[in-house]
């Protein structure tokens, strides 16, 4: 029996070493797929965080100092060119209008008698010419007191959006103060910052759009219905962040856009010679991108690269990697830092061809 027993774990012994081994040999014939990233030219989507700004907004301020008599408009209203907005008590300033209309009046009589005074010859033509300065300096004072007169009634230079109301009715305002915001949403702005280097490539490839317009990612996540377009680039670049500013318009028939919200301006870039791999090839740690580099002696080593774009299953790099690197394209979850393997390579024009969206 003891002899059967020990005869018996001999033989469980070799089978568990063919096992062992036979799966060491599978795993050596194990073979993973290589490619080069493929150099060409095309064109991708990039986005640029945008701040949105209506293509007017104005503070409105008092321009009288007095008591907030009246407002005839709601936060949130939209008004029109020329509505009536708020009213300072005008009391006073109807006062002194009536004072200088009365000084006026004054003027014109001490002119008219002048006059026939100096047709007789008993006054001289100078003493006439005062008096003459006399009422175009009084009509002059009823011009000024008009024109304070109408500063109590405050109305909108434009059509638009009533903003919030900080002050009530009572108030006492001096002047130059804020009583709202007004903003004219019929068409929105949308500015966004671009590198130097888009900057040349946007210029360098202008004439040969297919297509300018540009489109907006709102802060949900959905896209703008309507189409916007590049309409000025600004004179300058900013020398500590190396950018220059962009302005695309957009319209605003739904008044969705509302001053100050921000977003995403989604623009075509065309790239010359543009290094492309698909995107399976590459596995994300904390944020960053990575790829498996395979070097002269078959070692798999990770690398970090830097994305510029993205287009239907490729990526555009924009660092990290040379046309020449042999990058892993099947397999990426399978194997780690140091492994060496065995590979078929795939030229990168065929890889083109037959794209996966996922890493294997």
């Amino acid at each position: 029996m003891k002899k059967n027993a020990l005869f018996t774990g001999f033989i469980a012994l070799l089978c568990l070493i063919s096992c062992t081994t036979k799966k060491e040999e599978k795993e050596e014939t194990v073979k993973f797929t290589v490619t080069n990233p493929a150099v060409i030219d095309t064109s991708f989507t990039k986005e640029y965080v945008s701040q949105i700004k209506s293509v007017r907004n104005i503070e409105i301020r008092t321009q009288e100092k007095g008591f907030l008599q009246n407002i005839y408009v709601d936060e949130g209203q939209a008004v029109k060119a020329g509505q009536l907005l708020f009213r300072i008590m005008p009391k006073m300033y109807e006062a002194e209008l009536l004072k200088a209309q009365a000084e006026a009046k004054s003027a014109e009589i001490e002119l008219l008698n002048a006059k026939t005074l100096a047709d007789k010859n008993v006054i001289s033509k100078n003493e006439q010419a005062i008096a003459q300065a006399k009422l175009a300096q009084a009509r002059a004072e009823v011009a000024m007191a008009k024109l304070h007169l109408s500063f109590t009634e405050i109305r909108a230079p434009f059509a638009g959006i009533i903003d919030r109301l900080p002050k009530k009715i009572g108030s006492l305002v001096e002047e130059g103060e804020l009583l709202t915001s007004l903003s004219d949403n019929s068409k929105m702005f949308a500015y966004f910052n671009v590198s130097e280097p888009e900057y040349l490539e946007y210029q360098d490839n202008i004439k040969g759009r297919g297509d300018s317009h540009v489109s907006l990612l709102l802060a949900n996540g959905k896209l703008l219905k309507y189409k916007g377009k590049v309409e000025l680039i600004e004179s300058e670049f900013d020398s500590e962040t190396g950018n220059v500013a962009f302005r695309s318009s957009f319209p605003n028939p739904d008044k969705l856009l509302k001053n100050g919200e921000t977003g995403k301006v989604l623009m075509t870039v065309p790239v010359n010679n543009a290094l492309v791999i698909p995107q399976k090839t590459t596995y994300e740690i904390q944020d960053k991108k990575y790829v498996f580099v395979v070097d002269k002696n078959n070692v798999v080593r990770s690398r970090e690269i830097i994305i510029t774009g993205e287009i239907p299953d490729l990526y555009v790099v924009k660092s990290g990697l040379a046309a020449t690197d042999k990058i892993l394209l099947e397999g990426v979850q399978k194997v780690k830092d140091d492994d060496k393997i065995k590979y078929d390579f795939e030229k990168p024009e065929e890889v083109l061809n037959h794209l996966k969206l996922k890493a294997e």
